[in-house]
């Protein structure tokens, strides 16, 4: 499955309101640990049918990364019915990130 591109215009319909639950990765370009995580993320997502899997770039998504309270990246979140269920921050293997949903 495609990895989408969360922006605060689509966040609602694409997030809150999404049938599936949804990982989140708060992530930027400069950072080390997101680029360490990002091929993670990406295995998830193309093998993974029952979550949906978005990133959220922090340098231009700051309203987001305000209203989750992100102050490390990467910061890994999970919603499930419009409610976060789960969030972390750093790097973390696959199998702790799976854990999370």
């Amino acid at each position: 499955m495609d990895i989408l591109h969360i922006t605060k215009d689509n966040f609602d319909a694409q997030v809150m309101h999404a049938s599936k639950p949804v990982l989140l990765d708060f992530w930027a370009s400069w950072c080390g640990p997101c680029r360490m995580v990002a091929p993670i993320v990406e295995e998830i997502a193309a093998s993974r049918e029952d979550i949906l899997v978005g990133k959220v770039n922090v340098d231009e998504e700051m309203e987001l990364a305000a209203r989750f309270g992100i102050v490390s990246i990467p910061t890994l979140i999970v919603i499930k019915d419009g409610k976060l269920t789960a969030q972390a921050a750093g790097y973390r293997p696959r199998a702790d990130i799976e854990a999370m949903l």
